[in-house]
């Protein structure tokens, strides 16, 4: 009978350990190889400490595994905000927030790296921007910094625009965010404004008032005028005219009886009412005779003849 035995043999396995770890080794070393540079920047070599400057565009770029490391630089436009206390040319204390729009140089940023470093907006951006706000603002009296910001603004970017120049940084533009000065002064602008709206309505008021003499000058030249013309248009042949037009009126008017009453000193007298009054009076008494009747009768004629007379005299 014959009898199998059992396959003893191990199998080995270090090859195939082998051949994994040369593997693994394979992709770390080739993902390593490869590096991928960000849009809005550029990339610089860097190969155990020393910049290379080959200037890398975006894009995925090979490098030597574990010796060659990949430096991005940003080139976008980037903003800088700094705060400056300041002294104006009339020596008001001004405070000034300033922002700053600038940029690194593509072409020129291994230079900027390798001589300042990654750091460049501490050490070169922010100073700047500083003595250059305190430069300009010694330059203008307070009051002339919120007057004219435009051309404070202006004088400002272009000395910075020269200053950061040299390091290979491209200024895009600048502002003045804000201008803050002491409470003192900023009460002394409000009263100032105060007294120049005040001062020019008086002289408002000052045009009305002349605009308005001259308004009466000239409507009293005009009625001068107007009276000198009719009085130039009144003749004696227009007076004698008028003058009978009058008296025609009051002919028209008259109903031709006189006036019994007027009001002069001496009244006008009717002669007949008084005769009969004297009549009925003297009939009255018993004991007078017809001569001596006769006789009053006439003296009162003559007397009311005489007063009538006199009150017709002017």
């Amino acid at each position: 009978m014959h009898v199998i035995e059992p396959n003893t043999k191990k199998v080995n396995f270090k090859p195939y350990i082998w051949l994994s770890a040369l593997v693994v080794v394979g992709l770390i070393v080739a993902f390593n190889g490869f590096a991928t540079v960000q849009y809005g920047n550029v990339g610089l070599y860097k190969t155990f400490g020393k910049l290379n400057d080959n200037i890398l565009a975006p894009g995925i770029h090979m490098k030597i595994p574990f010796v060659q490391s990949i430096i991005q630089v940003n080139v976008q436009v980037t903003k800088a905000e700094t705060d400056t206390s300041a002294s104006s040319k009339d020596l008001q204390p001004v405070s000034t927030h300033v922002a700053v729009n600038y940029a690194v140089d593509k072409a020129a940023a291994y230079k900027l790296m390798n001589n300042v470093g990654g750091s460049f907006d501490n050490v070169i951006v922010n100073p700047a921007i500083q003595e250059i706000v305190k430069e300009v603002t010694a330059r203008y009296p307070a009051e002339d910094l919120i007057a004219k910001r435009d051309i404070v603004a202006a004088e400002v970017r272009e000395h910075l625009t020269t200053r950061l120049a040299k390091y290979n940084l491209i200024v895009a533009d600048i502002n003045i965010v804000n201008f803050k000065f002491s409470d003192a002064f900023n009460q002394s602008i409000e009263a100032k404004q105060v007294a120049q709206q005040q001062a020019l309505k008086a002289e408002n008021d000052l045009k009305r008032v002349q605009i308005e003499a001259k308004q009466k000058v000239a409507q009293a030249q005009a009625e001068a005028e107007s009276l000198k013309l009719k009085k130039q248009e009144v003749t004696p042949e227009l007076v004698q005219l008028k003058q009978i037009e009058v008296q025609e009126m009051a002919v028209d008017k008259w109903d031709g009886h006189l006036p019994t009453v007027t009001g002069g000193a001496m009244p006008f007298i009717d002669v007949n009412s008084l005769a009969g009054s004297i009549s009925s009076s003297s009939a009255s008494v018993p004991n007078a005779s017809g001569a001596d009747k006769a006789a009053d009768d006439t003296a009162a004629l003559d007397s009311t003849s005489a007063n009538a007379n006199e009150s017709k005299q002017p």
